[in-house]
C-alpha cells in the first residue's frame, strides 16, 4: 500500500519506519523547511524502548541515550517524598528507561529511512478523500496522493482541525523553561532523575551522561502566554528558584540565556476517535499529553508499533485503523487524564495543600507505585 504521513516528528518518523519494514510505500511531508526537533531532553519509558525494539532500532537508540534507574520526588529543600528504583520493573520486561535528547532520537529515526522519504517545506492546507485515495494539498500548490493518510502533525494538527475543528489544545495552567547543559563539575548521581515540588514551582533534573544534564522548571501562571514570564531571563529563574535545594541553583548558574527554551504546558483533551475512514490521527495529533508522566514521545512510538501490528492483522486499511483506535484510545486517554491530574497535584501552591500533599506522598504504599509501573509498562 501507499501511505502519506503528515509530519516528520518522532511519531511520523517512527511510523514511516514501521510501515517501510512491512514493505509499504511511504511518503512523509513536513511543513518545516529543515528538520530541527524543538525541545531539549525526553525520557523514553521501558514500554517505548520495547516498541523501538519492534521497529528494529532499540540498539542504536539505546547507544544514543542514558539509562534512568531511579525516579525521586523531593520537596524544595531536598527531602524525599517518593523514591522509586525502577530496575525491578524494567528488568522484568528486559528494557531500560532511557533519557535522550530529542534531536538525537529524531536523528536516529531519520537515518533509518531512505533518502527522499521525507519532503520538507510542505505546509498542508487541506486534504480530500475520493475513490479510495486521499489527496493532500500544500501551500506551495503541490499535491500528494496515497491510499491512506496518517496525521502525525502534532498538537496543532491541521488534519485534526479539518476533521474535528472543536478539538483544540488546552492550557494546563503552568509554564515551563527547559535547558540542556554541561554540568560534570556537579557530580550528579548517574541514572537518578529528580523533581523538586515546592509552593513556588517545580524543578526537574535528568542526568544525560557525559556530564550533560537536562533540566526543566515549571511555574503557575493563570493566563497563557503570560508576558511577564515571556520576558523572564535566566537571572529571573535564579531568583525564583534560589530557595530550592542543591544542585538546582548550581545548575542554573551553569546555564546561559541562549540555552533556555520557554513555552506553556498544553495538552489535548481526549478525542472521541482517532480513525476517519482512510485517515488516522497518531501521536500528539491524537493524544498530546502534559509531560508529567514522561510518556509523550513514548506513546507516539507505541502508536507506530501498534499500527504496524494492526495492518498485519486486518484485511484492509480502514479495518486496521479501526483496530488501532480500539486498542490505543483507552490507553492514551488514561495517560492523558492521569498526567493532567498529576500536574495539578505537582503544581499546588497553597502552603496547607502542599503540606498535605507531601505528607501523603511520603506515606504512599509501594503497591501504588507498582500498579502504576505495571500499567505503563504493559504490552
Amino acid at each position: 500500500m501507499e501511505f502519506l504521513i503528515i509530519g516528520a516528528g518522532i511519531g511520523g518518523l517512527a511510523t514511516a519506519l514501521a510501515l517501510r519494514q512491512q514493505g509499504q510505500g511511504v511518503q512523509v511531508c513536513e511543513a518545516a523547511p529543515a528538520l530541527r526537533e524543538i525541545g531539549a531532553g525526553v525520557v523514553l519509558g521501558a514500554n517505548a524502548m520495547r516498541a523501538l525494539d519492534h521497529l528494529g532500532v532499540h540498539a542504536v537508540v539505546r547507544t544514543a541515550g542514558y539509562p534512568v534507574t531511579r525516579v525521586a520526588l523531593l520537596d524544595e529543600r531536598g527531602h524525599v517524598l517518593n523514591d522509586i528504583d525502577t530496575r525491578p520493573f524494567t528488568e522484568r520486561i528486559g528494557y531500560d528507561n532511557l533519557a535522550i535528547l530529542r534531536a538525537d532520537l529524531q536523528r536516529v529515526l531519520l537515518a533509518e529511512l531512505p533518502a527522499g522519504t521525507v519532503q520538507l517545506g510542505k505546509v498542508l492546507t487541506r486534504f480530500e478523500s475520493a475513490e479510495g485515495r486521499v489527496t493532500a494539498h500544500f501551500a506551495d500548490g503541490s499535491t500528494a496522493t496515497a491510499e491512506a493518510l496518517v496525521a502525525a502533525d502534532g498538537i496543532r494538527s491541521r488534519v485534526r482541525q479539518q476533521l474535528l475543528p472543536a478539538a483544540q489544545p488546552r492550557y494546563a495552567g503552568y509554564t515551563c523553561w527547559r535547558g540542556v547543559i554541561e554540568a560534570a563539575s556537579l557530580g550528579l548521581e548517574p541514572g537518578r532523575s529528580t523533581e523538586a515540588w515546592g509552593p513556588a514551582g517545580r524543578f526537574g533534573v535528568v542526568p544525560l551522561g557525559n556530564g550533560q544534564v537536562y533540566w526543566f522548571a515549571c511555574i503557575n501562571s493563570a493566563p497563557p502566554q503570560n508576558p511577564t514570564y515571556r520576558a523572564f531571563r535566566l537571572a529571573d529563574l535564579q531568583r525564583h528558584f534560589a530557595g530550592f535545594h542543591a544542585p538546582i541553583p548550581q545548575l542554573l548558574s551553569l546555564t546561559t540565556d541562549e540555552q533556555v527554551l520557554w513555552g506553556d504546558i498544553i495538552d489535548l483533551p481526549p478525542l472521541p476517535r482517532f480513525c476517519f475512514g482512510q485517515v488516522l490521527l497518531l501521536g500528539d495529533a491524537a493524544h498530546a499529553t502534559t509531560p508529567n508522566m514522561g510518556q509523550g514521545a513514548g506513546q507516539a512510538v507505541e502508536d507506530a508499533a501498534m499500527l504496524a501490528r494492526c495492518l498485519q492483522e486486518a484485511p484492509d486499511v480502514e479495518q486496521a485503523f479501526r483496530l488501532f483506535d480500539a486498542r490505543r484510545r483507552p490507553r492514551t486517554t488514561r495517560i492523558v487524564n492521569q498526567s493532567w491530574q498529576l500536574g495539578k497535584v505537582a503544581q499546588l501552591s497553597n502552603p496547607a495543600l502542599v503540606w498535605l500533599r507531601n505528607a501523603v506522598m511520603r506515606r504512599l504504599p509501594a503497591a501504588v507505585n507498582a500498579r502504576q509501573m505495571a500499567f505503563l509498562y504493559a504490552d
